[in-house]
């Protein structure tokens, strides 16, 4: 492969090195993403059956390791995606930040705050970059929402509804052992809705607290595939979260932000919807109006279905972070505080009751060079 050179603002910087964790569905999605960039290279995937692995490396022209530990012996593997089922990112990531690897580590961060809090705890400790998987951040409609929230333009929020209505077949969670349990997997919310719960709270900001109801209807799996919780955020605000993987044949992933000056409506990272007051700071104070026709896109109904850019673009903020000895843009707390609503939501509707969440924060990440 040939070695090249990325020449940036601050200087050359060379390409990194990656290697993949795991050969299933969204491995392909990293490959693609780091691919696409100049900066990075793929170096090499394990996977624990080592047939997938070998065919995922002749794809991608990468090495195929044996294990894992083969893997992070190698030093031209200086980031790993941890690609395994859920409830394992942990610990994959912990041995690969105690082996000096920086991390990209696909949503959900784990499956338990435990796990979430020793994997944080661990890349601190390792001193390594560790950013999880919330690429709908870096989508052109959100990075439009975050300047006008962060230019007061939506006035007091007032609500926000986050809805994932997609559909999965009973083939799909029968495709692997590990689909549609508690241990590995979790259900709607936590392995599909969770993005947008991310959303939501950046958005919102920190929940307060949950109500919430779930049920499992149309599979055959110990999860739920449809969820439903109203939250008051810590700001007084209210909102709502709908996550299901029951609902043929699946639409748009939707968020929607209220406040007192005005309303943005996104659609699968694209505003649909955006309408602002007379009293908004905006060039134009009536805002504006739009729609969009077609289909729902892939990934409402096909696994995998997902656009590279958004992964791509937040693997490229990671290398940046490394460079500049800061945190990425999405950092494990991130993560976990996204976790932490999702683990409430089960917790509200197992036991009928309302989940208040800690208003202490765990511990900021600590990255390199920073204070």
């Amino acid at each position: 492969m040939t070695e090249r050179t990325v020449v940036g603002g601050k200087g050359p910087r060379r390409p990194r090195g990656f290697g993949i964790v795991g050969a299933g569905v969204i491995s392909s999605t990293h490959a693609d993403a780091i691919a696409s960039l100049p900066d990075a290279r793929l170096v090499a995937v394990t996977d624990v059956d080592a047939e997938r692995a070998k065919s995922f490396a002749a794809r991608y022209e990468c090495a195929a390791e044996s294990d894992l530990d083969a893997l992070l012996a190698r030093e031209d593997v200086e980031v790993v995606s941890v690609c395994v089922p859920s409830g394992l990112h942990a610990e994959v990531g912990i041995r690969a930040a105690a082996a000096g690897k920086h991390l990209v580590v696909e949503k959900p961060v784990d499956v338990s705050l435990e796990a979430a809090d020793r994997l944080i705890r661990a890349a601190q400790a390792a001193g390594v970059v560790m950013t999880v998987i919330s690429q709908h951040r870096f989508d052109k409609g959100l990075t439009e929402l975050r300047r006008l929230l962060d230019g007061g333009q939506l006035g007091r929020l007032v609500l926000g509804e986050a809805s994932t209505k997609w559909h999965r077949s009973q083939g799909y969670y029968d495709s692997a052992g590990w689909r549609g349990t508690w241990a590995l997997d979790g259900g709607s919310l936590m392995n599909q809705g969770i993005h947008y719960v991310d959303l939501l709270l950046w958005s919102m900001g920190p929940v307060a607290e949950v109500t919430a109801l779930f049920s499992t209807q149309a599979h055959q799996i110990e999860v739920e595939d449809a969820a439903l919780a109203i939250l008051r955020f810590s700001s007084g605000a209210v909102g709502t979260i709908v996550a299901s993987t029951a609902v043929f044949p699946g639409s748009a992933q939707h968020l929607e932000i209220s406040g007192t000056g005005g309303t943005v409506v996104i659609e699968d990272g694209e505003i649909i919807r955006c309408e602002l007051s007379a009293d908004s700071a905006s060039p134009d104070p009536r805002g504006s109006l739009t729609g969009r026709g077609g289909p729902a896109p892939a990934a409402a109904a096909t696994p995998g279905g997902l656009p590279v850019a958004g992964h791509a673009a937040q693997i490229s903020d990671l290398l940046e972070a490394i460079d500049e000895g800061r945190a990425p843009a999405v950092t494990g707390a991130d993560g976990r505080a996204a976790l932490e609503v999702v683990c409430a939501v089960y917790e509200s509707a197992r036991d009928a009751c309302t989940v208040r969440l800690s208003e202490v924060p765990p511990a900021r990440d600590e990255q390199p060079g920073l204070s």
